[in-house]
């Protein structure tokens, strides 16, 4: 009859706990899974973007699964190495690990920079055109205003010389002539030329309109660009605007005998439209934006690898948690830590070396825990409780009073004597 009071399974509440505990540890490592592999398939996506430029695409594919590949198996190792017990084999992976992640995040930072930068430099291209414009236009207002100017002089010249014609008092009157008022053969010629001088002026006048209309289009079709939901036909009207106002230019500057002004070349719709290229000068204009949305997806690939090795795959069954009660009950040295958990050493004590004790059974079981994450490694010889196996262990405890305290009330006179 206490046999089968032994066998009975236990039901209390710290079982219940454990089992919700170990349940939700389980549910979240396989949910984990999924999350990490797609994390990958990111990470992989932007990281062979960026490979690919630079060299042939498959073989960017093959070493990006190859990069992406290590960082999972790297994390999962960190988790079940101890660099206490093994520092070479740790920071080899530790190295391996940062390797990859520099690959990864160098590679994958071209796709999030062009990403973030596309509006920039999309400002930046409109902002090259508008200074381009600009700087054609102040010279070309220069230029208008000498011709103005030119022009001016000429007509009021001339005007002056059809006055001092009529009047008789032009330097270029004979002693006979002078102080003749009149429209005689020299007035008449001289205010042929007048009037020659002032069409032009009105001629250039009317240029000079044309050539206002025309700026005021480029600088309307300037600004549209910005707002076009097409921006094709916008960025042609805009160079067919500009075409035009260096045709009026030319002609009027030609005209009048002056030099040609420099005019930029703009930049194709195609240049204009282009895409950012990667490139390693991308690092000379440094966007922290950019980085940390590369780092953040192989930072998050890493962070649930490790945690998914490093977590509890699923509780004990109860073979399991018999064995480890009874095997952990044969260590004789434990303390409380400074983390607050219940630490134990795993060696041998002197007398068990002298006996040549054979805890084979017992190491199997510290195996076994450690693996399992109900025990954290200290180092070589110390372990520590973790918290999900302190219900357990209460439960046994608690199973193993009350099969004491069973067996004292069945057979009372076998404890007196």
């Amino acid at each position: 009859m206490n046999d089968s009071r032994l066998k009975i399974r236990s039901a209390g509440l710290g079982y219940f706990i454990n089992r919700i505990q170990t349940l939700f540890v389980s549910m979240l490592r396989i949910w984990t899974i999924p999350i990490v592999l797609m994390l990958s398939v990111s990470s992989g996506f932007t990281t062979y973007y960026g490979l690919s430029h630079f060299i042939t695409p498959w073989i960017a594919l093959v070493i990006t699964i190859a990069i992406q590949s290590i960082i999972v198996i790297c994390s999962l190792e960190m988790a079940g190495i101890h660099w206490t017990a093994n520092r070479t084999r740790y920071f080899s992976v530790v190295a391996s690990l940062f390797i990859a992640l520099a690959a990864s995040v160098t590679f994958s930072y071209f796709k999030f920079y062009e990403i973030s930068e596309q509006e920039t430099l999309h400002i930046n291209r409109v902002q090259q055109i508008r200074q381009d414009i600009k700087t054609y236009l102040d010279t070309v207002l220069v230029q208008k205003g000498q011709l103005l100017q030119k022009h001016k002089q000429e007509l009021d010249q001339a005007s002056l010389d059809a006055s001092q014609a009529y009047f008789g008092t032009h330097d270029q009157i004979g002693p006979g002539y002078k102080n003749q008022v009149g429209e005689g053969p020299f007035w008449r010629h001289y205010n042929q030329v007048y009037q020659e001088k002032k069409q032009a002026f009105q001629g250039q006048e009317q240029a000079f309109l044309e050539l206002d209309s025309k700026i005021r289009s480029l600088q309307t079709s300037l600004s549209d660009l910005d707002v076009a939901e097409n921006p094709e036909p916008a960025y042609q009207q805009l160079l067919k605007n500009y075409q035009d106002i260096q045709l009026i230019v030319n002609q009027l500057s030609s005209s009048a005998g002056l030099l040609l002004p420099d005019a930029p070349m703009l930049m194709t719709y195609k240049q204009f439209i282009e895409e950012v290229k990667p490139s390693f000068a991308m690092w000379q204009g440094f966007s922290w934006f950019a980085f940390a949305c590369a780092a953040m997806v192989d930072f998050f690939t890493v962070l649930l690898s490790y945690r998914l090795e490093f977590t509890a795959p699923g509780p004990l069954t109860a073979q399991e948690e018999e064995l480890v009660f009874e095997c952990l009950r044969q260590f004789s040295e434990f303390r409380i830590n400074e983390n607050d958990e219940l630490e134990m050493i795993i060696e041998k004590s002197e007398l068990e070396k002298a006996r040549r004790y054979s805890d084979w059974t017992r190491m199997f079981v510290v195996g076994l825990l450690l693996s399992r994450g109900f025990l954290r490694k200290v180092d070589a010889r110390t372990v520590e409780f973790a918290p999900n196996l302190y219900p357990l262990i209460a439960e046994k405890m608690s199973d193993k009073i009350a099969a004491l305290k069973a067996k004292a009330l069945v057979n009372p006179s076998g404890d007196q004597s």
